[in-house]
């Protein structure tokens, strides 16, 4: 695996927790010089307001670097949630790893 793509998973909730863990996380990568971040959702079932915004906050910390932040394998609940807030307009949403795969690291 490429030292300028990494992939983040997470577990059923989505919560202050696991927001603080992921704004931990970003930063970590941010600095190490990760320029791909995938946000692999495909566990998460629930997503509550701190873990909303830690999403948007990890999309900007990566943008602000120069980097690309993308999410991949939603379920309906939470494609449901990021539609409802408008959110799905800013990410990059892949169905699956494959489809990110075969379009955005075939690119790189």
């Amino acid at each position: 695996m490429s030292s300028i793509f990494r992939v983040i998973n997470f577990p059923a909730v989505l919560d202050s927790i696991m927001a603080t863990q992921l704004h931990q996380e970003i930063q970590a990568l941010v600095e190490a010089g990760v320029k791909i971040v995938l946000l692999d959702l495909k566990d998460v079932e629930f997503i509550n307001s701190s873990g909303l915004m830690a999403l948007v906050v990890a999309l900007r910390t990566v943008r602000n670097a120069g980097g690309k932040l993308c999410i991949c394998s939603i379920n309906e609940q939470v494609k449901l949630l990021l539609e409802l807030t408008g959110v799905d307009q800013v990410f990059e949403i892949f169905t699956s790893l494959d489809e990110f795969n075969n379009i955005v690291l075939m690119k790189t």
